[in-house]
């Protein structure tokens, strides 16, 4: 299993809770890169054939693999199993959690403070009902679960299940789409050296933290719905060193003052939103960047130029782990949607990009041990 970094606020497990993460790890190892492959096999030599002879045509979309494909049992099995991983995932983590408890908060609140950092929650916040109706990616309670005003077990849960749901292909510090998309601004804009900059959606900062790391004059904000995870993400980023302003907000309204960042961006964020709340969000960050700000929404790979069997697969996560929008987020027009907002039409771009990690180990002649393309919505005010 590949180590992730340690940090005063990443739990510590035992023996047997380690035991237990490191099998779930492998697990999910497994299901990706021996079991998943099986399902294409049998859609190509059964499903397909079986198709095209009772409708004379081969499927023309994911809509129409997915109907055939869940009857399948062996597709049931493995979807079964790979729901069963990730319960398992969120019950090794939760055990180190709930028993390191005290310890952790007694650790967030003794986190290395400075006045280029702050965290500020909202007492009476309203959390978005796409957030409260169903438990995304099946965390317990969700992102934005408290037992109490200090609590921020949520955060500490999610740092740690998210490098084992990802079998490390995230890097060590959880990161790799800060990085990837850093990486893409400074390509595409060397020119621009932002002096103030907001990650939406930041939960824990992992991606928050490269913004730090590039520009580190810049004066860098995080926001999330969850109470939780801002006050974690602000005693984590202190211990990291790095300086960041944590709120609790919806990006849908933020309170920030019109035209006052230069970069607002967002890391695998909008796909766990509704159809409002990206048009919302959008429009916010219009209302908030500067002229000649740059937006940036990295989110997960949508279905375009996909045959209908993979565009199916990747659409996994969204009927099975509680990503509830991502169907209809894959079907909308991101470009016309983000022109609506407010954004001229030849200031906005659909884009895709390698991870950092893939780019790095394809550069040094290696095979990456993770490979998608993602969408990146830019736009320029």
């Amino acid at each position: 299993m590949d180590t992730q970094i340690r940090h005063p606020m990443l739990v510590e497990a035992n023996h047997d809770e380690n035991v237990r993460q490191q099998f779930v790890h492998n697990l999910r190892l497994v299901l990706a890169k021996d079991i998943s492959p099986l399902n294409h096999k049998i859609y190509e030599k059964k499903i397909k054939p079986a198709f095209i002879k009772e409708y004379k045509r081969e499927p023309e979309n994911r809509h129409e693999v997915r109907k055939v494909m869940t009857n399948d049992p062996f597709y049931r099995l493995y979807s079964a199993t790979q729901r069963a991983s990730q319960e398992m995932m969120w019950d090794s983590v939760i055990d180190s959690v709930e028993r390191e408890y005290d310890n952790l908060h007694e650790k967030a609140a003794a986190s290395p403070k400075t006045k280029k950092s702050s965290c500020e929650v909202t007492k009476d916040f309203k959390t978005p009902s796409y957030h409260t109706a169903a438990d995304i990616h099946l965390q317990p309670g969700g992102y934005h679960w408290e037992k109490n005003e200090n609590d921020i077990s949520a955060g500490a849960v999610y740092d740690r299940s998210v490098f084992i749901y990802a079998i490390g292909g995230l890097g060590n510090l959880n990161d790799d789409l800060g990085r990837t998309l850093t990486n893409y601004f400074k390509e595409k804009y060397p020119n621009k050296s932002p002096k103030k900059i907001l990650d939406m959606g930041c939960s824990v900062g992992h991606s928050t933290v490269p913004w730090v790391e590039t520009f580190p004059e810049a004066e860098v904000h995080g926001i999330d719905c969850g109470a939780g995870m801002v006050k974690y993400a602000h005693a984590r980023a202190n211990y990291l060193d790095k300086p960041i302003h944590f709120s609790q907000q919806n990006a849908e309204k933020t309170n920030f003052e019109n035209n006052s960042f230069d970069v607002v961006c967002s890391h695998i964020v909008l796909h766990e939103t509704s159809t409002s709340a990206f048009k919302n969000i959008l429009k916010e960050c219009h209302r908030i960047l500067k002229p000649g700000g740059i937006m940036l929404h990295l989110d997960v790979p949508n279905t375009d130029g996909m045959d209908p069997f993979t565009a199916f697969i990747t659409d996994w996560e969204a009927y099975n782990n509680n990503e509830t929008f991502l169907v209809k987020l894959r079907d909308m027009n991101w470009v016309s949607e983000t022109v609506e907002a407010g954004f001229g039409h030849n200031k906005v771009q659909l884009n895709k990009s390698e991870t950092y990690l893939a780019q790095k180990a394809i550069k040094n002649g290696d095979q990456p041990s993770f490979r998608t393309k993602f969408p990146i919505l830019v736009a320029e005010k």
